[in-house]
């Protein structure tokens, strides 16, 4: 009975194990990628890019061998004021004709504390890549959904200077420093 018993235990903890471990699929319908900036010094716009898309891998017992790719495209930017989002899509901004995407391409992860990841990889914006730093949050343990498959969440936040990726419009009116933050669902379809 005690064999029995441990036996149920072992194979409960692989499967468990396996659940976690493995690529994953950025579920865009839930996940967003947020920015704010400064205005004039005096106050914080916030918006989102509302579709994103990519995949990523993560074993729990070795946070090293976690990878994120992610796309967004840079033509979803939403301030909630149409006049600006347009400003922000043409080549004032992001000039999301010439650089319709903005990717991530994760180079190294390390375990930070309980629940919490660095991922260091190379992001572009407006054609220009440099290394950044991710803090994540997550990932969460894995759920079952209605449907059968896995799913885990994370967010991940960072700073970078929009003046290192050339989006240099409106200088003096709008920062020089974007706060940005990703909360992705990941999702491992049932085989």
């Amino acid at each position: 009975m005690v064999r029995g018993v441990f036996f149920f235990l072992v194979m409960v903890l692989a499967a468990s194990a396996a659940a976690q471990t493995g690529t994953w699929k950025i579920d865009p319908n839930h996940s967003s990628a947020q920015f704010s900036v400064r205005h004039l010094g005096v106050s914080t716009v916030r918006g989102a890019f509302t579709k994103v898309n990519g995949s990523g891998t993560y074993d729990s017992s070795d946070p090293t061998k976690t990878s994120l790719e992610a796309t967004i495209e840079a033509s979803s930017v939403d301030t909630r004021v149409e006049m600006r989002d347009n400003d922000l899509r043409s080549p004032n901004f992001l000039d999301v004709q010439k650089y319709p995407a903005i990717t991530f391409h994760s180079k190294q992860a390390k375990s930070a504390g309980p629940g919490k990841l660095q991922i260091i990889g190379d992001l572009t914006i407006h054609g220009i890549t440099k290394e950044v730093v991710l803090d994540v949050d997550g990932p969460s343990a894995p759920i079952k959904d209605p449907w059968g498959n896995q799913r885990i969440g994370a967010s991940a936040s960072t700073k970078i200077n929009r003046k290192d990726f050339a989006v240099n419009g409106a200088p003096g009116v709008v920062g020089d420093d974007i706060a940005i933050t990703i909360d992705v669902e990941l999702i491992q379809p049932n085989k």
